[in-house]
């Protein structure tokens, strides 16, 4: 995780995200540094838009959490539907969960 937080405040800076400057920041909060996965995640980071992903992550992140507000207003309006819609979608989940382990 520190890797990911070091290209965060380089991004933040405005400063180019290189297995170099990656080793300097992790060095300099006293990190041990594995070359290995300094040079992978400047590898993997190459091509991404770290500030497009950031901004995508809490577009995300608020529509996730519109969707309780939403859901707790319809609880109020009718409970016993509610629970009873909720209970369904669990159902499904865990049938599609199942699914998924075997096959």
């Amino acid at each position: 995780m520190e890797y990911v937080y070091a290209a965060m405040l380089l991004n933040k800076a405005g400063k180019d995200v290189s297995a170099d400057a990656l080793t300097k920041t992790l060095s300099a909060a006293g990190v041990s540094v594995d070359e290995a996965r300094v040079k992978a995640t400047a590898a993997a980071l190459a091509d991404v838009d770290i500030n497009k992903v950031i901004e995508e992550t809490q577009l995300a992140s608020a529509s996730a959490s519109a969707a309780p507000a939403a859901s707790a207003d319809a609880a109020q309006e009718s409970p016993a539907e509610a629970k009873e819609e909720t209970a369904e979608a669990s159902e499904e989940d865990v049938s599609e969960g199942l699914g998924a382990l075997f096959g």
